[in-house]
């Protein structure tokens, strides 16, 4: 059976460029916005993608999205989809030129969300203990997630990505796959670790059926845990405990402030939290500048 052009450059997303499912689906959820406005579909015959995929038309596609109400982190995904796909089709030979090499993605909103404060931190934790202590495999693992993703800054693709061989319960550290299949391995301390002995040893033999395989965290199913579940405790944890709404995402940025009020090295933070360039965990010392007052005026010998 022969293979869709969508097809053929989803396995190049996967095998070539080793991109996360996340982002895959997402790439292809932009391919099939982009042909569907231009008429097309996605077995589309290279003949016609040559005469409907232009420069002008990619653009109109575009604007139509920011007409709609798209956000600038929207437009820069649908930019950076179409001028890989644009990119790879020219190297296979599907098209004459690259239509979208001169097309400039706009500059992301770099606003982070609100992190919590260190006293919410522990009250949302504390409230998601609680709730374990007196609940099912559902609250044990709740209390886990919500305790293993503030001790190591996860984002929550990679909390769900968790096998138990993840785990080195002595050294008390988690090998986590980020983006761009980058590995790492993370610490955290006794209060992750207690829910992680209650969830393994608790919670998850409740929950586990032919088809758990190795996942750390199942689902009530059994299968492993989908972000938008765990996107969702967190937001209704965050409610039961009277702290603001955050987000799983939020979770990873209070981390990331907690360690630079508390005096961490920018370099740990970044290599903690996986980012690829410095510049993306600067972002955060703004939040800290009475810190940063502090230490002038302690150092500099003009203060």
């Amino acid at each position: 059976m022969t293979r869709t052009v969508g097809e053929r450059w989803e396995e190049y997303l996967r095998l070539g460029r080793r991109m996360s499912p996340h982002t895959i689906a997402a790439y292809r959820a932009d391919l099939r916005s982009l042909m569907e406005f231009l008429a097309l579909e996605e077995d589309v015959s290279p003949e016609s993608l040559r005469e409907t995929l232009t420069a002008r038309a990619i653009r109109s596609w575009l604007a139509q999205t920011l007409a709609a109400g798209g956000a600038r982190s929207t437009i820069a995904r649908h930019t950076a989809a179409v001028r890989n796909f644009t990119a790879w089709a020219l190297r296979e030979g599907i098209l004459p030129s690259d239509p979208a090499a001169l097309l400039s993605s706009p500059r992301a909103d770099q606003r982070l969300p609100s992190p919590l404060d260190e006293s919410d931190a522990r009250v949302l934790l504390n409230t998601a203990r609680d709730e374990a202590m007196r609940g099912g495999a559902s609250q044990l693992r709740n209390w886990a997630i919500l305790e293993l993703t503030y001790a190591c800054g996860l984002r929550v693709s990679e909390v769900c990505a968790l096998d138990v061989s993840s785990l080195n319960c002595e050294a008390l550290t988690v090998r986590v796959v980020g983006k761009g299949n980058k590995e790492r391995v993370v610490p955290y301390g006794p209060p992750a670790a207690q829910a992680l002995d209650h969830w393994l040893v608790r919670g998850r033999p409740q929950l586990v059926r032919e088809g758990s395989g190795h996942a750390l965290f199942l689902g009530d199913k059994g299968g492993r845990i989908d972000p938008r579940v765990v996107r969702s405790m967190v937001h209704k944890m965050a409610a039961g405990a009277g702290v603001h709404d955050i987000a799983p995402h939020g979770l990873r940025h209070s981390t990331a402030t907690h360690l630079l009020q508390g005096g961490a090295d920018l370099r740990a933070v970044q290599e903690m939290l996986g980012h690829s360039s410095l510049s993306t965990t600067q972002r955060y010392t703004h939040v800290d500048t009475a810190r940063l007052s502090a230490i002038y005026q302690r150092a500099h010998p003009r203060a």
